[in-house]
């Protein structure tokens, strides 16, 4: 007789209660039971709760934004006040004024054809208050409009320049597009032009700084547009799950080049997304320096503390243009900038808190700003006198040792110089 046969007589057998639960179902409960329960076993969904009622989740409560002084720099909550020294402090506004100069002389230089490309930051100074939150060896992934961060960092006006006019003495020995700013020494990853790549990689190095323990983090840079990204979602994911300890700094300006965020999603903002992914996300008001200053300081205590990501929104305006390449009067109405920038402007914001203080004197923005205005303009003739890099950087850099394609290549290019010296400029550029 088959094992199937004898089941029944084997059941007759056993008379113990223990050896006929083996032959019961274990999901024989009752939908009343499984209803009775409150929390969802299913490993998907752990902290979901059982409900009688058939609704589809469309919406929840907005997240707030977190501000610690109002547009006329007075600190609404006292508990709130900034621990800075009066030297600190002036050195961060004096960093603003020095950025609004440098934007206004390099976006003219272009204008003039002086330089290829560039991307102001009006309207979104107070982002410096992030790079002051941060430790000096945090590492940095920026998407293009952080110069502020670098000066924050100790990045020189000299290096500024150099790096747009893509000179001899560029970092990057002329490989880049203006703007695009990286250094070593001051821990900033090298800008790249597609939105969104540096969202993972930012990922990827915590995961690192993790397992060396050496008590860093990385920041990551990105505008909302970024945020339509794969990238995003991939490194947001990844950040989480694997409890890296690196802040996502969201700078939603309203318009992502000539799109408007209505037309970017339909959700609460970036920051819904964070707790989407199961990140400490908070929302902050992205023209209150020291309410960036305090919400970077935080995050970074908790990715540090407990190996886990951040997410910040900062909601700002775009004053400028996306870049020299755009015409925003083609999307937006010149009264609209110009309220904007009347309504509530991050420098004269830090400016009036400084004033409440009695850490700055009214007549001081202009010296400064015309001190800063001046050390650009030399910075910047400096920079525009100097050579384009030598010719033999084109080959450097990616292989350990120069491969024999490439060595080839080298002398054919060697040999159209030289052939061809008035065609090549071959004077414009520094010597071997």
């Amino acid at each position: 007789m088959s094992i199937l046969g004898r089941l029944p007589a084997l059941r007759r057998a056993s008379g113990s209660l223990k050896c006929r639960q083996l032959y019961q179902p274990r999901l024989a409960l009752s939908t009343s039971s499984q209803l009775s329960r409150k929390k969802v076993m299913f490993p998907g969904a752990l902290n979901s709760e059982y409900t009688h009622e058939l609704k589809f989740a469309s919406n929840v409560q907005s997240i707030p934004t977190y501000q610690v002084m109002d547009t006329d720099g007075r600190v609404l909550d006292t508990a709130n006040e900034p621990q800075v020294t009066k030297e600190e402090a002036r050195g961060i506004y004096k960093n603003m004024l020095t950025l609004n100069a440098m934007d206004q002389v390099l976006y003219e230089a272009q204008r003039q054809g002086r330089i290829s490309f560039y991307m102001t930051s009006f309207g979104e100074e107070a982002l410096i208050g992030s790079a002051a939150a941060l430790n000096p060896k945090d590492m940095v992934f920026g998407q293009y409009r952080e110069a502020g961060v670098l000066l924050q960092r100790g990045f020189t006006l000299t290096q500024f320049m150099n790096q747009c006019y893509s000179n001899e003495m560029d970092l990057g020995k002329g490989r880049q597009m203006p703007i695009h700013y990286g250094t070593r020494d001051l821990h900033f990853q090298t800008i790249s032009s597609p939105l969104a790549t540096q969202i993972p990689q930012a990922a990827g190095a915590a995961y690192a700084m993790r397992r060396e323990g050496n008590n860093l983090c990385a920041i990551c840079y990105f505008g909302e547009g970024a945020a339509s990204e794969g990238d995003f979602h991939a490194g947001l994911n990844m950040a989480a799950t694997l409890g890296c300890p690196v802040i996502f700094y969201c700078r939603n300006n309203g318009y992502a080049i000539s799109t408007p965020s209505i037309e970017q999603y339909r959700g609460d903002g970036i920051a819904s997304r964070g707790i989407g992914y199961g990140i400490d996300t908070i929302r902050v008001d992205g023209n209150d320096i020291w309410a960036i200053y305090a919400a970077t300081r935080a995050a970074r205590a908790i990715a540090i503390e407990q190996n886990k990501p951040v997410l910040i929104e900062a909601m700002t305006y775009r004053v400028s243009h996306h870049s020299t390449s755009d015409d925003s009067s083609a999307y937006r109405s010149k009264k609209e900038v110009e309220d904007w920038s009347k309504r509530d402007n991050p420098i004269a914001r830090m400016r009036a808190w400084l004033e409440n203080k009695g850490w700055w004197a009214k007549g001081e923005d202009t010296e400064i700003s015309k001190s800063a205005k001046a050390e650009v303009l030399a910075a910047f003739a400096a920079a525009e006198k100097l050579k384009k890099p030598a010719i033999r950087h084109l080959f450097e850099d990616v292989y350990n040792e120069i491969p024999p394609s490439l060595h080839r290549e080298k002398a054919e290019i060697e040999a159209l110089v030289k052939k061809y010296p008035d065609y090549y400029q071959v004077n414009d550029f520094a010597r071997e």
